[in-house]
């Protein structure tokens, strides 16, 4: 039985699909935990459209905290208003300016893809994976 897939990153063509994004959100929901994210929380997401998006949100929800999405192609100056009007204690993004946006805020905790990103990589993605685990764009075709 094949596993449906759940979002197809548009700039890579990487495949995420349900057991990647609930093994991926279940490890995040875990470092969140670990930084002190409890519910009620709210908790700023600064990244891209794309399967980190997805699992930093749902794994934001899933420890109960609220998830704030900041649009990462605002600049530094509408970053800082969102950041600030969120009165959130933490962070998850890669942005340079969304972190120099963050200094003036409440903001005590950056987090990053990379730290949230402690699991197992799955090596089956959507169908066959190259020795990297990566797909390319044609590999999801048909799935």
């Amino acid at each position: 039985m094949e596993e449906r897939i759940v979002m197809v990153d548009s700039g890579t063509g990487l495949c995420l699909t349900e057991g990647q994004l609930d093994e991926r959100s279940a490890a995040a929901t875990v470092q969140l935990r670990r930084r002190g994210v409890r519910a009620g929380d709210t908790v700023l997401i600064c990244l891209t459209v794309g399967p980190d998006l997805l699992v930093a949100t749902d794994a934001v929800i899933a420890v109960g905290g609220i998830a704030w999405p900041v649009p990462a192609e605002l600049d530094e100056g509408r970053l800082r208003d969102r950041i600030m009007a969120s009165r959130a204690r933490l962070m998850i993004s890669d942005l340079p300016r969304a972190m120099s946006a963050a200094r003036e805020s409440r903001v005590r905790m950056v987090v990053s893809v990379a730290e949230l990103h402690s699991y197992p990589v799955s090596r089956e993605l959507c169908t066959e994976s190259d020795p990297t685990g990566r797909r390319t764009k044609g590999d999801c075709e048909g799935v």
